[in-house]
């Protein structure tokens, strides 16, 4: 069901729990005789006014400030109004039932039957009515989430270009394009005695090319935006005893797994989240890979195989002091056979050689890398090769803005209808109107991401993923 944007919201603002301040927020047609029957006076438009927030009657609530920002001037497009109280929960509970009683009845003192009907805001709807009513686009309203969930300063300073626009305006630049060649091409199918001159005199050939490169360059920043969002899952895997857990906390720079040298001593995933330039890593070290006849150790390596078959990336460990070992080496070929037979094509194994500073030299393929987790050698050509696999270009973060997969499945798609325009245009035979029929579908594509051709199902999904008061 559609979210009904006719009736007034309110919503406590702030996140749950203590805080020196908390806000509740109302968006509605109108907020000023709910204003004056909180505050008790009328409140100067975009002025903080400190003061009581009273009961009905006349007892504080709490002293605080109120803001009053009429539409079209606020970030919903509809009148907001701004209580900022002492964050204590209670407080704001308080605060948050005042608000929706004084709503539902009338001031008998005066009759005034003009207070708007509130109810409780779902979550994602002060955003939503933001876009709706123009102050955002779709693009700038999902940034705003990915603001508040950035793990990593590269990912809160991309979603902050995304919602300042620039992710928003390079899709315009190319629905812009699109819509210029799309007015030619019409005109050509409307006088088709002009063909040849209009397609030759208005280069549409190169403006084909050049909105193809374009494109092609979004879609490369919309994928490390992409990286920055979403963060890779890596996982560390390997026999027993291989330094696995030394691995993560070396890559953590924390004692977080437990090492020790009996082996089968990891019995569950132990995840820590870390960053590479920027970019989110997931790290999750597994169970060591191997029969046991331990029903919890069983249970750990189950879990195991799990997570590395929906890895983004995997750390093959293998134990340098334990080259020499006949045993050893058949089960780590064991392990290979099975990971390949797991794995997508896709996905990389890193295959990295532990306890170097404690192994004497040994033969290794040329692109192994070589590590101590227990001194640190190495690590740093890990993280490179990481970075590298996963696709991340050094130094891109500066340029990057935030974009989520649906961004990188509509670019795609805008992509594959740009190249089948191209392939019509020059067949033996220009066919103008598939050419004309694709340009249409790579906008349409393109209008996805901004919202402007959004079916609405796909806008409750995503501003039902918000928190309540955003």
């Amino acid at each position: 069901m559609p979210i009904s944007t006719a009736d007034p919201i309110v919503a406590i603002a702030t996140a749950p729990g203590r805080g020196a301040v908390g806000i509740v927020r109302v968006s509605g047609r109108d907020v000023t005789s709910l204003a004056f029957a909180i505050c008790g006076r009328s409140l100067v438009p975009r002025m903080a006014t400190y003061g009581a927030f009273l009961e009905a009657d006349g007892a504080p609530i709490d002293h605080g400030l109120a803001l009053h920002f009429p539409a079209p001037n606020s970030y919903t497009g509809e009148d907001v109004l701004e209580l900022q109280a002492h964050g204590g929960p209670v407080v704001l509970q308080l605060l948050l039932q005042r608000c929706l009683k004084a709503a539902a009845e009338a001031d008998s003192a005066t009759g005034d039957a003009r207070l708007p009907r509130l109810r409780l805001a779902r979550p994602g709807e002060f955003t939503e009515r933001a876009f709706l009513n123009g102050k955002l686009d779709l693009a700038q309203a999902e940034a705003v989430m990915d603001l508040i969930d950035a793990s990593t300063e590269s990912a809160a300073r991309s979603a902050s270009r995304s919602l300042a626009g620039e992710f928003s305006r390079e899709i315009h630049q190319l629905t812009d394009g699109l819509i210029h060649l799309r007015m030619l091409i019409e005109a050509t199918l409307d006088f088709p005695e002009e063909e040849i001159d209009v397609l030759s005199a208005h280069d549409v050939n190169g403006q084909l090319l050049n909105l193809r490169q374009t494109l092609s360059g979004v879609q490369a920043r919309a994928r490390q935006g992409a990286l920055l969002r979403e963060g890779i899952k890596v996982v560390i895997a390997g026999q027993p005893n291989a330094g696995k857990s030394s691995l993560l906390n070396a890559l953590a720079g924390a004692e977080l797994a437990i090492v020790t040298p009996i082996a089968g001593t990891t019995r569950d995933v132990v995840q820590q989240t870390i960053q590479i330039e920027g970019v989110p890593l997931h790290v999750l070290d597994t169970a060591g890979l191997r029969e046991s006849s331990d029903e919890v150790e069983r249970l750990g390596i189950e879990r195991a195989w799990t997570h590395i078959s929906s890895a983004d990336a995997v750390l093959m460990l293998h134990d340098l002091t334990r080259v020499n070992l006949p045993e050893y080496v058949a089960e780590d070929a064991i392990i290979a056979q099975a990971m390949a037979d797991k794995l997508p094509a896709s996905v990389p194994v890193i295959h990295l050689w532990n306890k170097c500073d404690a192994a004497q030299q040994a033969s290794l393929p040329p692109d192994a890398i070589a590590l101590s987790a227990r001194t640190g050698a190495g690590l740093e050509k890990l993280r490179e090769r990481l970075l590298q696999v996963v696709g991340w270009q050094a130094g891109a973060g500066e340029g990057v803005f935030i974009a989520r997969e649906r961004h990188l499945q509509a670019l795609a798609q805008a992509a594959a209808h740009l190249e089948e325009a191209i392939s019509h245009l020059n067949g033996l035979a220009p066919m103008l109107d598939l050419l004309a029929e694709e340009l249409r579908l790579a906008q349409n594509a393109l209008g996805e991401i901004t919202g402007e051709f959004t079916a609405d199902d796909l806008l409750g999904v995503i501003f039902s993923r918000f928190c309540i008061g955003k």
